[in-house]
């Protein structure tokens, strides 16, 4: 498997912790160079300092279209174009029946989670040439639904039908766009939880733990490898079982 990726220009989305600083630290093991996105810009470049050479990290908000092509934009000036993108970055909020639900509360993980990556693609894929790979980190909730997170379920499942847009509006110029759909990962999202709730969540799925950060970061290394180069339109959950029960 060919996961060398000297040359290339990646970018991450929610890039400075979790999901995306495993794939940030993956990317420029690699040796991409790599674009350190998030809405924290210290944490960012804590994360970029740390990598060193080929790392820059940037100031971003997904809900913010503005934003979202300087982030590109930045790309390119500072790396000469853009190979890779991971559309990352996402929130969630407390658990909440529909009638209970805040229109507030709707809008902000809808601007996040599903606006965003919609910004993200509009300037990504203007800036990408052939052979360019995005990956959209949608979750296991982009299958299935889960009651009181119907914001964030609509979201995710917007993010996968999203994709297989891109999928077949990028095709004709090689670009491919897969998703991920993590389960309950060991991220600063859960941190919150206690150790016996955590417990809970990891019996649900079947291999019986939660995933790791660097497991989701594999994954997304082998979907814009050319190893993957005839898959696209895809989504991939990675949620130890949790989906096939």
């Amino acid at each position: 498997m060919n996961l060398d990726f000297s040359g290339k220009v990646a970018l991450v989305t929610g890039g400075a912790s979790g999901i995306g600083a495993a794939c940030a630290r993956a990317f420029h093991a690699a040796g991409a160079k790599i674009v350190i996105a998030d809405l924290n810009p210290d944490t960012a470049s804590r994360l970029a300092s740390e990598l060193g050479d080929r790392a820059v990290a940037t100031q971003l908000d997904v809900a913010d279209s503005a934003s979202c092509q300087a982030m590109v934009d930045l790309a390119v000036k500072q790396f000469g174009g853009l190979d890779i993108a991971v559309n990352n970055a996402g929130i969630s909020t407390e658990l909440a029946p529909i009638p209970d639900t805040t229109v507030d509360d709707w809008r902000k993980v809808i601007s996040i989670n599903l606006d965003g990556v919609f910004y993200c693609l509009k300037a990504e894929m203007a800036a990408m040439k052939a052979g360019a790979s995005i990956v959209n980190i949608a979750s296991i909730m982009g299958a299935i639904a889960r009651t009181g997170a119907a914001a964030y379920v609509a979201s995710k499942h917007g993010v996968v039908g999203l994709t297989k847009v891109a999928a077949l509006e990028g095709a004709d110029r090689n670009i491919r766009v897969n998703a991920i759909g993590p389960g309950y990962i060991e991220t600063p999202l859960l941190q919150q939880a206690t150790l016996e709730a955590l417990d809970q969540i990891a019996a649900l799925h079947p291999l019986g733990r939660l995933g790791k950060p660097d497991e989701i970061a594999a994954a997304v290394l082998f979907l814009v490898s050319s190893s993957a180069s005839f898959i696209t339109g895809a989504y991939y959950p990675v949620d130890g079982g949790y989906i096939a029960q």
